[in-house]
């Protein structure tokens, strides 16, 4: 792994190393050479007023190292690249941290029972907010008998995402996924339990390092549930983290992550004779010419505005948030206290 200490200026007694695996407090720290247990120095943990200010796998971090250089201190969180993430699930308001610092994500999904275009959208939009890039791969072709019509219905659901079809069992169409492994780059998988993202990473690393079990027939998906997030070096430099399977996947972010994963309707909607036609019933409509003409799907515009309107609640909630909060603290209670 590069890029430790000659990309970030550090005090003398400090190092930079990276966060491997973040559970419940717990680190574990890669640097160049060595892996060390990790926690927070005291400092940190209490200036942190956002859940965002401490570590996350993926994240560059500086630490002082104890206990015979076996141990690290955690001082600082380094700037982030990129964040993925997204709204903790169930009611509660508040962001969950994927990982971080990342530069593509696979978006991992079977081509079986699992398939679903609507998930898939979702995950895109959410990784073209992280600033990271979107690479959809699809796992189990020997087990569907419509591979080339859903790869194709992949490409119009992310355009200008790359797609590939990979076979984990006899290794069909890893080669040519692996020309999105880069060396100096991160990349995070994603997707449901069961699609076998646990088995291509074995695949990759070249070793059984996360356990997976046989394919249960009825419903053709694993039987292996990753239950952290953790880091991994492959054998070409390109660093992998693998993340547990989403049960859903909650947006976090604002409206214009909608924009790049629906380029399309954006495109279309710029040949629209009004310039805030709405694509009902406006004279003129380029998308709705597109939909009668064929080329695009009615199911693909009605979900292009869900997402719009949920990301748009989303922003109202936070907003209101934020406002209760600063009442909270500016209100005379508050300063009796």
């Amino acid at each position: 792994m590069n890029g430790f200490n000659e990309e970030f200026k550090v005090a003398e007694g400090e190092k930079v190393g990276r966060i491997a695996k973040a559970t419940h407090g717990h680190y574990t720290v890669f640097t160049e050479n060595q892996t060390l247990e990790g926690r927070l120095a005291g400092s940190l943990y209490h200036i942190a007023e956002d859940p965002r200010e401490l570590p996350a796998v993926g994240d560059w971090i500086v630490f002082i190292p104890y206990d015979n250089n076996e141990k690290a201190l955690i001082q600082r969180v380094l700037t982030r690249r990129t964040l993925l993430s997204r709204k903790r699930a169930g009611e509660t308001h508040g962001e969950q941290i994927i990982a971080a610092n990342i530069d593509k994500v696979f978006i991992v999904t079977a081509l079986t029972n699992e398939f679903n275009l609507k998930r898939i959208e979702r995950y895109v939009l959410q990784v073209y907010e992280s600033g990271a890039l979107p690479v959809i791969i699809c796992t189990k072709p020997d087990l569907c008998e419509e591979v080339n019509e859903r790869l194709q219905k992949l490409e119009l659901t992310a355009p200008g995402a790359p797609v590939y079809a990979v076979n984990n069992l006899t290794g069909e169409g890893i080669e040519e996924m692996k020309q999105e492994l880069l060396p100096d780059e991160t990349i995070s998988f994603i997707g449901s339990s069961g699609v076998g993202k646990s088995t291509l990473l074995n695949r990759l690393m070249g070793e059984e390092i996360q356990l997976t079990q046989q394919v249960r027939v009825d419903d053709n998906r694993g039987r292996h549930t990753t239950t952290h997030r953790e880091l991994f070096s492959l054998p070409n430099g390109t660093t992998v983290i693998d993340t547990p399977g989403m049960r859903e996947l909650q947006l976090w972010g604002n409206e214009e992550a909608v924009d790049a994963t629906f380029s399309d309707i954006e495109q279309l909607s710029l040949q629209c004779k009004f310039r805030d036609c709405k694509h009902r019933s406006e004279p003129g409509c380029a998308v709705k010419q597109a939909i009668e003409a064929g080329e695009l799907d009615h199911e693909r515009l009605k979900n292009y505005e869900k997402l719009k309107r949920e990301l748009h609640r989303l922003a109202l909630k936070e907003q209101y948030s934020t406002h209760r909060v600063n009442r909270m603290l500016h209100s005379p209670k508050a300063h009796k206290r």
